[in-house]
């Protein structure tokens, strides 16, 4: 009789390990952090940074995406203190992108030195992330351009039956309380009809320093703020995004360094303007 009860226990606890190992392959979770506008240099806040690590690695990220931005002029000290910056992170995989900063005082010859990159990025059998690069010489506005836009498409339709990830540095849609906007991608329609007719479920960008998230069902635009500078915008402080995939459905997540973690969508939901009743 205990022999029989032990065989029972054990064909029991085999079962549920059995069925938790499944329950963890239908879940397949995958966490991303985007940072975005360090602007290491004049403008670069390191207390912030230091708390930005320290919340980041508790976290432990599948992913790091920098949205560009990694240095304020794109001059040779602020990319090798940059570089030596975000070696404090402990994610097995950090994706930078260049941003108009960074190509200042031909700071592009350096950034490839500094953050070699891959544009296509298999993060998982589900999820795949490519990378743009918007940022031009001394310009301050994003292009992403007809050879590159046509490249994006070849690339994207490869990936039929995965969750689409699309990176750049510029905003490719405006942001509301970010004034004049003459800063987008130049050739954003281009994109965009690129974008819906591959069917990218998301576009992390940066650049204005205002977190947003414009939810078009299928097609989710994300901008981040930034994260270690001093020039945030209105009455938002420094912050980052958490991005949580689990059975291709994305939640995204607004984290205020050293604050709360909301939803992103909340903000836009709850939108009103400083000073409305």
């Amino acid at each position: 009789m205990l022999l029989f009860n032990s065989t029972l226990l054990f064909e029991s606890v085999s079962l549920s390990r059995d069925s938790l190992l499944d329950d963890l392959i239908k879940i397949r979770k995958m966490l991303i952090v985007q940072i975005s506008d360090l602007h290491v240099g004049s403008q670069f806040l390191q207390d912030k940074f230091d708390q930005l690590v320290d919340e980041v690695n508790q976290l432990n990220p599948n992913v790091i995406v920098v949205t560009g931005d990694l240095t304020n002029e794109g001059l040779m000290h602020e990319y090798e203190r940059c570089q030596e910056l975000l070696t404090k992170f402990k994610s097995k995989k950090i994706i930078t992108i260049s941003g108009n900063h960074d190509y200042r005082n031909t700071g592009y010859l350096l950034f490839k030195k500094f953050f070699p990159f891959e544009a296509i990025n298999e993060l998982s059998d589900d999820v795949v992330l490519v990378t743009l690069g918007t940022a031009r010489p001394d310009r301050n506005e994003g292009e992403v351009g007809y050879r590159q836009n046509l490249w994006l498409e070849r690339t994207m339709k490869k990936y039929k039956d995965k969750v689409k990830i699309l990176a750049m540095h510029h905003h490719l849609i405006a942001i509301p309380d970010t004034g004049s906007d003459q800063l987008t991608v130049v050739d954003a329609g281009d994109v965009l009809r690129t974008i819906l007719d591959t069917g990218v479920d998301l576009v992390l960008c940066g650049h204005k320093h205002r977190p947003w998230e414009w939810n078009f069902g299928k097609l989710m635009v994300v901008n981040a703020g930034t994260a270690t500078s001093e020039r945030v915008r209105g009455l938002f402080e420094n912050t980052y995004n958490i991005i949580t995939i689990s059975n291709k459905s994305i939640n995204v997540d607004l984290k205020i360094v050293g604050g709360k973690r909301i939803q992103l969508n909340d903000i836009v939901t709850n939108y009103h303007q400083f000073g409305d009743e």
